[in-house]
């Protein structure tokens, strides 16, 4: 799980519809946007069903313009089988994500570490990992 991320993009638009179909299969959709103030750029968000609901602590992810000094950024997200980061690596590619690893185990992280990598047009990458020794 994560709470937050903020990812700087290129065009947000794309972006956004490249993340809400990429984590759709997980629960996650668009939640909405947060106007500029207080020194934090515009942001426009996507959550999961519990931070969507406000049920619980959950996850989201905001994106913002990329300035011109700013890199890509890397973010896990918490799977709860291997068939649900394969559903989501699926979902990402259809999107129009890169490869960057396609689903398999990374026993090389531990036992039961199964995880895919995708890449967006920005250079953003996100892994889908299911780590069955947490089960």
């Amino acid at each position: 799980m994560i709470d937050h991320v903020y990812i700087s993009v290129t065009n947000i638009e794309k972006s956004l519809t490249f993340y809400a179909e990429a984590l759709k299969p997980l629960g996650w959709r668009q939640l909405g946007n947060f106007a500029a103030a207080a020194g934090v750029p515009d942001l426009f968000g996507l959550g999961d069903d519990v931070y969507v609901s406000g049920t619980g602590v959950g996850s989201s992810i905001w994106l913002r313009d990329r300035q011109p000094s700013e890199t890509g950024l890397y973010i896990g997200i918490a799977c709860a089988t291997n068939e649900a980061v394969d559903v989501a690596y699926a979902a990402a590619i259809n999107a129009g994500g890169i490869d960057e690893g396609q689903p398999a185990e990374r026993a090389y992280f531990g036992p039961g570490y199964y995880a895919a990598n995708v890449a967006d047009f920005d250079g953003n990458r996100l892994e889908f990992v299911h780590k069955a020794m947490n089960d």
